[in-house]
């Protein structure tokens, strides 16, 4: 019998083997200061990129007003245990209802965390006769809830509509034998490449097929439809989605998600969600900052403006320089460029050290070898200065990228290491 332990010894995976040069600085970074378009790291001013404050809620005094005096009225610990049992308030109950109204839904019910909730909601929607058919590039969360899943599932190419309906075929011919249901998933943005999920594609094929559709619109949620009530609204099915997913760690710059739908599907939900009748109740100084964040999200449209002008100056700048951008329709700015992770490390360093910009890096196994993701976060904290400043960095790091001057450093790298 071999040690449990003998595979983690042998072989850290494809991004641990990198840890001893990567964590601290490309992975694990530490940035410090105040929630802002300017942050510090390793002691150095950088413009922020990789903050997931779109609309500049974090540092805005009002929501640190507020979640201030949360704080001191409650604690940190109140409510004190599950929903079911003693951690259920009337504040709870608002929140649920606003966002509810928020997203144009009957009724909504709270989550402590996205990806908690996430994994829970799925696993609570379908039985072993059900199958699950969901696209391809779904978050990690939801790949998570599906493997809960006792039954089938299938997978559809990303936003590819011909594939959904070949699968929905599959998964009809496969319900009937079964006697279960179909449930479809997908994003309302997809956060790595920023596109939207096919909403009013998907629909359309209710008409034709019968099955449930949940959409994750964690980003979609405060940034895009008229009144920021997301991806649906945006494309014109909100009343088409079954079941929506918005978190809070994105728009409204705090802790803790909610799911919606009709009245029926969410009081069965929040009899059946493992991950919240057996843990503590989101906190009321949480959902008092929601309830404060929600209100300005319905009154302050200029917030949704400020975002929306940062974006387009960011995106249009960086596809007149030649930039690689992909297909984003929404905040999400990737930056796409040729290189190994070894030249990738040395360019992201360059931006940090010399430029003072400050964006995640993406590479292999996330997306394909050979390839550098660099995904920029606008917010509307940010200032024009701050775009102008940033394609700047970008021009002059391609340069050294397609010269050679990162490959020649990133050789040296790979020599210390011994490949």
């Amino acid at each position: 019998m071999k040690d449990l332990f003998a595979k983690i010894y042998k072989d850290k995976g494809p991004l641990g083997k990198w840890a001893s040069q990567a964590e601290g600085y490309f992975v694990f970074p530490k940035l410090e200061g105040e929630i802002s378009n300017r942050m510090k790291f390793q002691g150095k001013d950088v413009i922020t990129w990789s903050i997931n404050d779109y609309l500049g809620l974090a540092n805005h005094p009002e929501v640190r007003k507020i979640d201030a005096e949360a704080a001191a009225t409650y604690g940190s610990a109140y409510p004190m245990g599950a929903r079911m049992m003693s951690g259920h308030t009337d504040l709870h109950e608002q929140l649920q209802n606003e966002l509810a109204a928020f997203v144009n839904k009957e009724a909504a019910y709270l989550l402590n965390f996205g990806y908690q909730g996430m994994v829970s909601t799925v696993d609570a929607l379908v039985s072993k006769d059900d199958i699950i058919v969901y696209d391809v590039d779904s978050h990690a969360c939801i790949i998570d809830g599906v493997r809960l899943h006792m039954g089938k599932r299938f997978t559809f190419k990303h936003n590819d509509i011909e594939s959904l309906e070949k699968n929905l075929e599959r998964a009809t011919k496969m319900a009937e034998q079964t006697g279960g249901g179909i449930l479809v998933i997908s994003e309302g943005v997809f956060g790595m490449r920023g596109e939207q999920g096919k909403l009013k594609e998907i629909v359309a094929l209710k008409k034709k097929y019968n099955f449930r559709l949940f959409v994750d619109d964690a980003h979609g949620f405060g940034t895009l439809g008229k009144t920021g009530a997301g991806a649906g609204e945006e494309q014109g099915v909100q009343d088409e989605i079954d079941v929506y997913f918005a978190t809070f760690a994105k728009s409204m710059a705090s802790t803790g998600a909610f799911i919606a739908a009709d009245k029926e599907i969410i009081d069965y939900l929040k009899y059946n969600l493992r991950s919240q009748m057996f843990a503590k109740s989101l906190q009321m100084q949480l959902v008092v900052g929601a309830l404060k964040r929600l209100d300005m999200l319905r009154t302050m449209p200029e917030l949704k403006e400020n975002l929306w002008k940062i974006v387009n100056a960011l995106q249009s700048g960086l596809k007149e320089r030649g930039f690689d951008i992909g297909t984003t329709q929404s905040c999400v700015t990737p930056v796409y460029l040729k290189g190994s992770i070894p030249e990738a490390m040395a360019l992201v360093k360059d931006l940090r050290e010399n430029h003072g910009i400050f964006c995640s890096i993406v590479v292999y196994p996330v997306i394909p070898k050979g390839l550098i993701l660099l995904r920029m976060i606008p917010t509307a904290s940010h200032t024009l200065q701050d775009v102008e400043e940033t394609l700047e960095a970008f021009s002059a790091i391609r340069t050294r990228l397609e010269d050679g001057t990162y490959k020649r450093v990133s050789a040296k790298l790979m020599e210390m290491m011994g490949e």
